[in-house]
């Protein structure tokens, strides 16, 4: 007889086999994108495809838990819809990033939290949304992944706890793609200033080291960064600002 207790309900097992299919197929998109505005791109887009009642989806983050801006979005739907909350300082996505991990809007025309936003919003067309946390970065950078609906009541249950899911798989696709980011900007840099030194050994006779010691000092006395000063010599042939000869 079997355990009543790990019976699976009628079309449960199609059900998790076919959401297992639909994450493994987002995973391996999102591991083909080559930068991170190309994965935040690939995040929208797949999610409107996967979460019940989405229409629309945009990515906000706060930026040292200053400015709030759009990193990626669908259209020009949840743009405006984003802007709206930034400008009145109220709405779902900044009650996401700050203070809950999931907000739900069934209908906007009903909603008396954030009367501002939801005036603006119902007049760009949005309905209904649901927006979830997305990535906490270094204790500074907060997302939240905004869904929209031209539609009321597009967002129930299975909605919110698909968005979640599909919330944790996108933060693994994002990270991985900013620590690539963060490597190959370092190994630019390092390259850049490899070429720099290289234009004062030449031209100075100068050893590797002391060649070195001379961007820093450059990079110190401007305050500016070392791989800022080691562009313009490589770009103009300028050191400091003054023609290197």
């Amino acid at each position: 007889m079997a355990d009543p207790a790990r019976a699976t309900p009628s079309g449960g097992g199609e059900r998790v086999d076919g959401l297992a299919e639909q994450f493994s197929a987002l995973a391996r998109q999102l591991e083909h994108e080559r930068d991170v505005q190309g994965t935040l791109q690939a995040i929208v887009g797949s999610a409107v495809a996967t979460i019940p009642g989405a229409q629309h989806a945009s990515i906000s983050a706060v930026r040292r838990r200053q400015e709030v801006e759009t990193l990626a979005s669908t259209d020009a739907l949840p743009v405006a819809v984003d802007r709206a909350q930034y400008e009145t300082e109220q709405g779902p996505c900044l009650e996401s990033l700050f203070e809950e991990q999931t907000v739900r809007l069934p209908d906007l025309r009903t909603e008396q939290r954030w009367p501002e936003f939801t005036r603006r919003a119902l007049e760009l067309g949005a309905r209904s949304m649901l927006a979830v946390q997305l990535y906490v970065e270094g204790r500074h950078d907060l997302g939240a992944l905004n869904l929209l609906s031209q539609e009321p009541d597009a967002f129930g249950e299975d909605s919110e706890r698909l968005a979640l899911l599909f919330a944790s798989h996108a933060a693994v696709a994002l990270s991985g793609a900013q620590q690539q980011h963060q490597l190959r900007r370092g190994l630019d840099t390092r390259d850049l200033i490899g070429q720099a030194k290289g234009i004062l050994m030449e031209r100075h006779k100068l050893t590797g080291s002391r060649a070195f010691e001379l961007l820093a000092k450059v990079s110190q006395d401007g305050n500016r960064k070392l791989h800022e000063v080691a562009r313009e010599l490589v770009d103009t042939g300028r050191l400091g600002g003054q023609l290197d000869r």
